[in-house]
């Protein structure tokens, strides 16, 4: 299995502490507040809520969506449905993608994303993390929708992963998701702050949806996490709040780096930088019990998200302080 962030367990038994800030996944640290569960939630099947697939259609703004275990599930099914294919996948970017499209007979290529347009006319599958995690860069949502088009003119998939896209939501491309060949993956976990409850959606043609569907099979999204999700999707004026208060802090992350000479990219949720000593500075932070995301391959930098309070941002403030001194 690859390594991700959030391994919190890793970090106690390692470092024999357990006064951990994780700064490690990019995940909003104020959480959505699940609401009380009707008692049969954990009692039935759970058949898929119409009421859900609706409120996520108004929510991305896509006119067919599927729900699904998180986009986990999206990224480790697509790859089988397709015969083997050319691929390219952004790179650096989430590593689950290329992981999986290397299976099943397909033909990778890992792909900068100063190189993805030229990737367009040489590839039958495309697939791009916007924003990309774990750089922050950003494509037009004009660019991918021309890609698409191109794409899909030879029987092509461009594969859009928008899983923290919802703090930049006029970038979205999922509102074009009933031409064929666009498929995008959309997260609850990030901007909700809900990833333990593993839901996604799948914004695509009806047709791809359908095939995604069947081989997903039954009960895929367990009855919990469906209405806690319904409840979150339709709660606009905490979209709202939570919107403005992940700009304002996501603004100040990117300051507090700067002022320590950190030269830093990313999103509302996350920042990234080329980090010169990456192991040098995770061992810092994890001495000091600051959780961050380490990057050794493709792209050797650092990534972390945002302090869950003021606690743990003058923790932050003072690592960095001390790593600055060194």
């Amino acid at each position: 299995m690859l390594e991700h962030g959030g391994n919190l367990r890793d970090a106690a038994k390692r470092f024999g502490r357990d006064d951990w800030v994780d700064l490690s996944t990019g995940i909003n640290p104020r959480w959505y507040p699940a609401p009380a569960l009707e008692g049969n939630a954990w009692h039935r099947l759970p058949e898929p809520d119409p009421a859900l697939t609706v409120a996520a259609q108004a929510y991305y703004g896509a006119p067919h969506m599927l729900p699904v275990a998180g986009t986990q599930a999206a990224i480790q099914t697509l790859p089988r449905l397709r015969a083997p294919s050319r691929v390219a996948v952004s790179a650096p970017s989430y590593a689950e993608h290329a992981h999986h499209w290397a299976g099943h007979g397909h033909t990778l290529t890992l792909t900068p994303y100063d190189e993805l347009e030229a990737a367009v006319a040489h590839n039958d599958v495309v697939v791009v993390v916007n924003p990309n995690n774990p750089t922050g860069t950003v494509v037009p949502a004009e660019q991918l929708l021309q890609w698409a088009d191109q794409l899909a003119a030879r029987g092509g998939w461009l594969v859009v992963d928008e899983a923290f896209g919802d703090t930049m939501q006029h970038n979205s491309v999922a509102a074009h998701t009933a031409r064929p060949g666009l498929v995008v993956l959309r997260s609850v976990g990030k901007f909700f702050g809900l990833a333990g409850i593993r839901l996604g959606f799948v914004g695509a043609h009806a047709d791809l949806l359908r095939d995604l569907a069947d081989l997903l099979g039954p009960w895929t999204i367990s009855g919990p996490a469906q209405q806690i999700a319904l409840t979150a999707l339709t709660d606009h004026a905490w979209q709202a709040d939570t919107r403005r208060e992940l700009h304002a802090s996501g603004a100040r992350l990117r300051a507090l780096l700067a002022a320590h000479d950190i030269r830093s990219s990313g999103t509302p949720l996350f920042q990234w930088w080329a980090e010169a000593q990456p192991e040098a500075f995770w061992q810092h932070m994890a001495e000091r019990g600051i959780w961050v995301r380490l990057f050794t391959q493709a792209a050797r930098g650092i990534r972390l998200g945002l302090p869950p309070d003021e606690a743990g941002w003058q923790r932050l403030h003072a690592a960095l302080t001390e790593w600055t001194n060194r």
